[in-house]
């Protein structure tokens, strides 16, 4: 059995790629990061920028890992808000990694619960490939809604690779994620300065900012 699958438990109907054992998949994360776990989501709040006073939200947060490193970048005066449609991920957050300045709340990255222009930083880590690929877009473009006008993003997701001892479990979703496809949806959702690159072990990252003025296109 592939690990993905095993993560999953049992399906969601409106969150078909939402992970049911967060115990699990959050152990097994520290494991396959073979103990640069911290070292890699730490560059990641690094490249979002997050500094004392901002608001992160964390879109598919999962257990919270990276959630509850933004919430200690942002101390004091900011905080870290983390959204999963997995309500044993959200459990999981709450009580493993919840602090004053750190919350969890279930919701989905294609309907984002967050008034418009809420936010200073977008954070999001191996989210992307559970959201059914339709949605995607509309994923992206929520990201933006939630910005305000000069925030920043950072979207990090699995860099495919079948040499990978972690691609070789996870399953097909992520042995083949079309990271490729990422900048593109970023740039059309109206994001500017949009860089990108490789974090090791495995993933793959994009940044962008959103514009003081939208370009019209």
């Amino acid at each position: 059995m592939e690990l993905g699958h095993l993560f999953t438990g049992e399906p969601q109907a409106d969150a078909p790629g939402a992970i049911g054992r967060a115990r699990l998949y959050d152990t097994f994360s520290a494991v396959v990061f073979a103990g640069r776990r911290r070292r890699t989501f730490g560059a990641l709040v690094d490249l979002s920028g997050a500094q004392p006073g901002d608001r992160v939200l964390d879109v598919g947060c999962g257990p919270g890992y990276l959630t509850a490193l933004a919430a200690r970048a942002v101390s004091p005066g900011g905080e870290a808000v983390g959204i999963d449609p997995s309500a044993p991920m959200i459990n999981r957050a709450r009580r493993v990694r919840g602090s004053a300045n750190c919350s969890f709340e279930l919701g989905k990255a294609e309907a984002l619960a967050a008034p418009d222009e809420s936010f200073d930083v977008v954070v999001s880590s191996l989210a992307l490939h559970h959201v059914p690929e339709p949605g995607r877009a509309t994923a992206v473009r929520e990201m933006f809604r939630v910005l305000r006008p000069g925030g920043r993003i950072v979207l990090a997701d699995y860099h495919p690779s079948h040499g990978h001892f972690g691609g070789r479990l996870v399953g097909a979703a992520m042995r083949h994620n079309p990271v490729e496809r990422i900048a593109p949806m970023i740039r059309d959702a109206g994001f500017a300065a949009v860089t990108d690159g490789d974090l090791p072990p495995f993933l793959y990252y994009v940044r962008a900012i959103r514009p003081e003025t939208r370009v019209q296109q």
